[in-house]
């Protein structure tokens, strides 16, 4: 059975690529840390809409997560024809402040757990020379974040390596597109335990960005910034020194940010 599988599918973008796909016709694997929920989404979504939603319960960051992951979908015979590498989370503060293991969590999840699922269902695809991947980035990626370092610089990652995983794989009838939203209204930055970062006018909904990020797949686009401001931004970003970048936002940030200095 060809399956759509989405990590960090119990809330926010992942979800919402949830509901849009399972409104479509796609078959599900739904992949999260919290049960309860996944059980009651995939419930909703196959009374609602008549596909296939199957949960897999499981803790990303956890060593070997990825292959546990892979043999459960093989047992069932799932072949994940769409991947959506959408779980990752971020931090918000002074550097050297910050929670070690934390950013080496952050790290793990948003780059090797991404590159691990890819690698492993992207063999299936290149056997049946077919496939989408769409890997979560992010419009913070696009310039050195000041107080958001570590984060910005693994979306940096993200957007490199999806666009380069393309190019690679278009001979194989295999699309990648690298999605990178700015400010959304999600619970992202709660978990961040920050408050605004990048102050962009107004905020754009989850489903706006999965409607951008479907009009990009149908359009075969690699890379896509969701929400019109967001875009001229990462555009204008091309053109200014990151050194100005750094230093203006760091100004703006640093008495908040560093009251010991």
């Amino acid at each position: 059975m060809k399956v759509t599988l989405i990590t960090g599918a119990s809330i926010g973008i992942g979800e919402g690529f949830a509901r849009r796909l399972a409104a479509e016709g796609h078959d599900l694997v739904l992949v999260a840390r919290s049960e309860k929920t996944l059980h009651e989404l995939c419930d909703e979504l196959m009374l609602k809409h008549g596909t296939m939603a199957h949960y897999v319960a499981i803790d990303l960051t956890e060593p070997d997560s990825d292959a546990r992951l892979f043999a459960e979908t093989e047992k069932h015979g799932f072949e994940v024809d769409w991947l959506i590498n959408n779980a990752g989370f971020g931090s918000y503060g002074d550097f050297a402040k910050l929670d070690l293991d934390h950013e080496k969590g952050m790290i793990d999840l948003n780059i090797r757990v991404l590159i691990a699922l890819t690698s492993r269902y992207l063999a299936g695809m290149r056997e049946r020379k077919s496939g989408q991947i769409i890997n979560v980035s992010s419009a913070a990626g696009f310039q050195p974040i000041p107080f958001m370092a570590t984060y910005a610089a693994t979306k940096a990652f993200v957007t490199s390596f999806s666009e380069a995983l393309a190019a690679e794989n278009s001979p194989y009838g295999i699309k990648v597109l690298a999605l990178c939203p700015g400010s959304t209204k999600t619970n992202f930055q709660a978990a961040a335990k920050m408050d605004r970062v990048i102050q962009v006018k107004g905020q754009q909904t989850v489903e706006e960005v999965i409607d951008t990020a479907m009009r990009s797949v149908k359009s075969g686009r690699t890379r896509v910034v969701s929400g019109f401001t967001n875009d001229i931004v990462s555009r204008i970003v091309n053109f200014v020194p990151n050194a100005l970048i750094t230093r203006v936002m760091a100004k703006g940030l640093r008495d908040k940010y560093q009251e010991d200095r």
